[in-house]
């Protein structure tokens, strides 16, 4: 995020004074349940809610993780650990405005599986960015925490690029990309790679295709994607995921002397899957797949991979997240899960030293944010990157000017609100507002969004005769950005602070409120929270929550009257 000097936040704030909303601190609370891990074991997922697409690698003693974030601003999370399992971020790779334009579009777009690969001093991450005119590009740092380059455009269709440094220096770069000639049905995908050259940073020689379709041709597997390549003895391998993003995602494995080929298949394939699991299992976990295998110094083997966590049937709303398992070896070939096993919530820790993690980012947890430093904290994103300065932190909380655009406009420009991944299906949000300075037809509240067609959204609005609470849902495409409200409540003419709680557990969500410190009152309880999981508003993202600032026109909140004068 920009960083404001002293001179120019306070020019800021002076501009923002008129119409703004001050946002004093946010809690969260989660706590799925589940087995806990003894000292030995830890918990999956080691990174909850929507960090999908991991890719990871060793550097020494250190492990370095990136996700994927679509159309979240800043994009591409970074990771550091020492055991795999504890995770703090270090920063975020796309967190410059002008860094990469990837529009105001819809959410599913923008910044799709990364893959980080290092090489000499250099850390170099390759990505898609789908709905922007170049596609595929390059990023690389010195430093993993930042600053990261400006993009290095690569001038190949596809997508999931992965970057793969070879012992004699030589680089190669595999993706996912359209077959060679026609299609022969509705998903044919195949796997291509192409040598790059570091020095003048530009994909050389033909482009071959590796793999034509999936591990089984005659069974046409769906979108064959997600490739890695890795060195194990003699052999090259390459493990990519097929099946697509839902419950028949799985992970591949193949195999070959030489690095462009020819790859074989193994017989045992899939080397992960959930898709042949009965749903009446004890903490499923389902749409396993996209991994990356990564060897440890002592010669063993682990594996990060997404997968989901449903609560009814196959509706989740956090998202695809991200989880670990070892990896067995079987006469040459690796196994991340034997079939038919589920993945476990629990399992032994790998034989490394435990490292403490800044925030936690698994299991149940709490934390709240005043917002009080310099800048946003780096876990917090905006919809797409900003083009004008319209939030500053500082010793008031967070400040929030309105935008003209609401919540669900992905085609007039960003509307503002400040999102935080939700990391748990039972949690609590509380929200506290200054609401002294808001100004006539100002609306200011706090939104659990899956995406622009899906969310909710409970917001102080200011009319001429005073102040309410009103509660919008978005369930369709087709609902108005402005609906009637669901519920509302009058809130008292010295209302100063106002508080906001959402609790979701799983399929529901309640909403509470407080005025002035004082105790919780019920706004509506019992709401379907499943209009937020990705089974009923489609798309793979998962449910973010935060503070949102709407400005509506003053005439318009003029006229209007509190309900129930």
């Amino acid at each position: 995020m920009k960083r404001f000097v002293p001179g120019v936040l306070c020019a800021l704030l002076c501009q923002m004074a008129a119409a703004s909303v001050v946002v004093k601190e946010i809690s969260y609370r989660g706590d799925d349940g589940g087995p806990a891990p003894l000292p030995t074991q830890y918990r999956n997922p080691v990174l909850a809610g929507f960090y999908p697409d991991p890719s990871v690698i060793r550097v020494g003693d250190d492990f370095y993780l990136v996700n994927s974030t679509f159309g979240y601003f800043p994009g591409l999370p970074v990771f550091h650990s020492r055991d795999l399992v504890d995770w703090t971020q270090l920063g975020n790779a796309i967190d410059r405005p002008g860094q990469i334009n990837y529009g105001h579009g819809e959410l599913t777009g923008g910044l799709f599986a990364a893959s980080i690969s290092h090489h000499g001093d250099t850390f170099y991450i390759t990505n898609t960015c789908f709905y922007c005119d170049k596609g595929n590009f390059l990023i690389t740092a010195k430093n993993p925490a930042g600053p990261w380059s400006n993009p290095v455009w690569l001038g190949f269709e596809g997508i999931d690029p992965s970057l793969f440094f070879d012992q004699d220096g030589t680089a190669w770069v595999v993706n996912n990309g359209m077959p060679q000639g026609k299609p022969r049905y509705e998903g044919h995908r195949a796997i291509w790679i192409q040598q790059f050259d570091v020095a003048s940073m530009k994909m050389i020689g033909p482009r071959k295709v590796l793999v034509d379709g999936g591990a089984k041709p005659a069974t046409q597997p769906q979108y064959v994607e997600g490739p890695h390549l890795f060195r194990r003895g003699g052999y090259y391998y390459l493990n990519t995921a097929e099946g697509g993003t839902g419950e028949q995602h799985a992970e591949m494995i193949y195999r070959s002397r030489k690095i462009t080929g020819p790859y074989v298949p193994w017989d045992g394939n899939p080397i992960l899957t959930q898709r042949d699991l009965g749903p009446g299992r004890r903490h499923p976990v389902t749409s396993t797949g996209h991994a990356q295998l990564v060897e440890l110094k002592d010669g063993s083997w682990w594996a990060v991979f997404l997968g989901t966590l449903p609560y009814r049937g196959n509706q989740y709303n956090l998202g695809r997240e991200t989880f670990l398992l070892p990896v067995t070896w079987h006469d040459g070939w690796p196994v991340i899960l034997p079939h038919g096993k589920s993945v476990p919530m629990v399992e032994r820790r790998p034989d490394l030293p435990r490292e403490p993690q800044a925030l936690p980012i698994s299991g149940p947890f709490h934390w709240t944010e005043r917002f009080r430093a310099p800048t946003l904290p780096m876990q917090w994103m905006t919809l797409h990157p900003p083009h004008q300065s319209w939030y500053a932190t500082g010793r008031e909380g967070l400040r929030i000017q309105p935008s003209a655009v609401p919540l669900g406009d992905d085609t007039s420009g960003q509307p503002a609100y400040i999102a935080h991944r939700l990391q748990h299906h039972r949690a609590t949000i509380d929200a506290c507002f200054d609401v002294r300075d808001m100004a006539l037809g100002e609306q200011a509240g706090l939104a659990m969004l899956q995406n622009e067609t899906h969310f909710y959204a409970a917001g102080i609005v200011r009319h001429g005769s005073g102040e309410v609470l009103e509660l919008y849902r978005r369930a369709s495409k087709d609902d108005p950005l402005a609906g009637a409200a669901l519920g509302h409540v009058d809130l008292p003419g010295k209302a100063t602070a106002v508080s906001i709680r959402f609790k979701v557990d799983g399929p529901r969500l309640d909403v509470f409120y407080a005025v002035n410190a004082g105790g919780w009152h019920v706004l509506l309880r019992g709401l379907d929270a499943s209009l937020l999981s990705a089974a009923t508003a489609g798309g793979f993202t998962g449910a973010t929550f935060g503070p949102y600032a709407y400005l509506q026109s003053a005439a318009s909140a003029g006229s209007q009257k509190i309900h129930g004068d």
